[in-house]
């Protein structure tokens, strides 16, 4: 296979070192918490207090100014060993960089330092049960009172982080009359009044993932709970789709590196399990099947690691990371899909890390914006 070069010995070690961190504080409770839909929260803090949060942040926000790819590595980590309950990408790498590139001094220094200790759990708040991929349709509003703060209505689903969240990034309607040039963004901290959560849902797979709905019932905000104050205000929209290519390439690579290990589990089965007297694996239809699958998850590891060179050039356009995340994430169903079969009846049965990432998958072609919708932003950039 082709040797991945965007890594260096440093990265190694890192990688090194967070699966030590998965193995001590991750692999031995997931179980558990997929049972109880959510994480032990004390994993956030003996993560911020390893440096496994928010790497990319300046020094002076409790990061260390790292490259991006200290971030991919965990993704590709955590995608890789099944391990979908841990929301620790969309904190450093959704979240947190909202803060540091739109919002204000006072803001970036509340925020951030407590994001990269884990005393803060972050969350992004854009998705509502009427708008789904549709963000201009948005119907929450942050209506500015007299005085100069905001009241917050409305509601959101499937937030990532939801039930943990310390804070919020929520999307709302500044000027509703404006469609999506009317939207900002606004910092929102647990037990504000008139702020509540829903319990975590349940849900075909990411079973351990605290995703939950948010309610707002005139939520008073103060004027500086606007991301980056009033030069931002209306501007919402604006700061979503100048970072949404990099939360669709972060869907992308999870996508690759979980293929690659289901693929790496199904070897492992075929070559033990017997039928009719021989390997699975000595049956050319599986031989096939596998070398299909692999080929075309190396096509796929070439496609993100480049587009992952242009992320650290600052070049990654939405068309290109659209790209990515449609076909990736199509890609990884059929892998799934394909191994669960060669899994015969045992990749039905919830034991086997197989069956918990074919569950795990089908949520990819969904979140991030739908395949559907990825493939119009694709068509329109060409197709006049």
């Amino acid at each position: 296979m082709i040797e991945r070069t965007l890594f260096g010995p440093e990265h190694q070690a890192f990688r090194d070192s967070f699966r030590r961190f998965m193995a001590a504080e991750i692999s031995p409770f997931h179980a558990a918490w997929e049972e109880q839909g959510y994480v032990d929260k004390a994993v956030w803090a003996k993560a911020g207090a390893l440096g496994f949060l928010c790497m990319s942040q300046a020094e002076a926000n409790g990061g260390f100014a790292a490259d991006k790819l200290y971030s991919i590595i965990q993704m590709e980590e955590l995608s890789a060993a099944g391990f979908s309950g841990i929301g620790f990408g969309l904190h450093t790498e959704i979240v947190a960089p909202y803060i540091q590139h739109y919002g204000t001094e006072a803001q970036q220094q509340r925020y951030l330092p407590a994001m990269a200790s884990g005393a803060m759990v972050g969350a992004i708040a854009m998705t509502e049960p009427a708008a789904g991929s549709d963000l201009q349709g948005i119907q929450t509003t942050a209506l500015v009172q007299a005085d100069g703060s905001y009241v917050l209505n409305g509601s959101k689903t499937y937030i990532t982080n939801g039930w943990h969240s310390d804070l919020v990034i929520v999307v709302a309607k500044t000027n509703p009359a404006a469609g999506g040039k009317g939207t900002s963004l606004f910092l929102l901290e647990a037990g504000t009044a008139g702020f509540t959560k829903g319990k975590p849902l349940k849900k075909l797979g990411l079973k351990a993932q605290d995703t939950c709905e948010l309610f707002f019932d005139n939520v008073r905000l103060p004027a500086d709970a606007l991301l980056g104050g009033e030069a931002m205000l209306n501007k919402g929209f604006i700061c979503l789709m100048e970072q949404l290519p990099w939360e669709r390439l972060q869907i992308a690579i999870g996508a690759v590196a979980a293929s690659q290990a289901a693929i790496g589990w199904t070897l492992d089965y075929v070559l033990q399990r017997q039928v009719f007297g021989q390997a699975v694996a000595a049956f050319q239809h599986t031989r096939f099947t596998l070398a299909e699958l692999q080929t075309e998850v190396q096509i796929a590891q070439v496609f993100v690691d480049k587009c992952t060179e242009l992320l650290l050039q600052d070049k990654l356009d939405t068309v290109t990371a659209s790209m990515a995340k449609y076909w990736c994430t199509d890609l990884q169903c059929k892998v799934m899909d394909a191994c669960v079969q060669l899994h015969g009846g045992n990749g039905f049965m919830w034991e086997y890390p197989i069956t918990r990432a074919y569950a795990d998958a089908r949520v990819q072609r969904i979140y991030g914006g739908t395949n559907e919708i990825m493939k119009e932003v694709i068509a329109r950039s060409f197709v006049k």
